[in-house]
């Protein structure tokens, strides 16, 4: 397939975010690729900053660590331009990046139905998802990472019923038809 004309949308950042699930780093990576991105994975980020992971610094420092960590992190890669940004709702929502990263790009979010969503659980939790608490917890995530969703202009690809090829061709044509809005 080709790629992406480098000269569409000059500094133009798309953000990508939404349900967490498995394949999503390897989704933003190819799409990274298809649109001649550079790509930033926030995560990645916090983990290398802290030199830790997010689930060891949770724990061992708490939830406050974990927020000023997302902070300084989300401070320096507003200033990215012409990347394909992979970053948690509830990370953007926290850091109060939106503004910003709206002004130099793109908000697109992944969702999918609760039953699709309740299915994949099961099946990455395994036993863990009969244990009321681990199930809340994970309910709870995916409560956080939608509170994206109640913004204005956020732009979402629902994921329930189509293959990771189909999605990722959906938000290529979606950017290529941005070139043609924007001029």
């Amino acid at each position: 397939m080709a790629r992406a004309d480098p000269g569409l949308h000059r500094d133009l950042s798309l953000i990508l975010t939404g349900y967490l699930e498995p394949n999503r780093p390897r989704i933003a990576r190819e799409l990274a690729r298809r649109l001649g991105l550079a790509l930033v994975d926030v995560e990645y980020e916090i983990e290398a900053h802290a030199g830790d992971s997010i689930s060891n610094i949770r724990e061992l420092y708490g939830e406050r660590r974990v927020k000023a960590l997302e902070t300084q992190v989300m401070d320096q890669v507003v200033l990215h331009r012409r990347a394909l940004i992979r970053v948690a709702g509830s990370t953007l929502l926290n850091s109060g990046a939106v503004p910003e990263l709206r002004r130099n790009g793109v908000i697109i979010c992944l969702v999918a139905s609760l039953d699709s969503i309740l299915r994949r659980l099961h099946l990455t939790l395994g036993a863990r998802y009969h244990d009321p608490a681990e199930r809340a917890r994970a309910l709870g995530d995916l409560k956080r990472e939608w509170q994206i969703r109640e913004l204005p202009d956020i732009i979402e690809f629902d994921v329930t019923t189509i293959t990771e090829a189909i999605l990722i061709e959906r938000i290529v044509d979606y950017w290529r038809g941005l070139s043609l809005r924007r001029g």
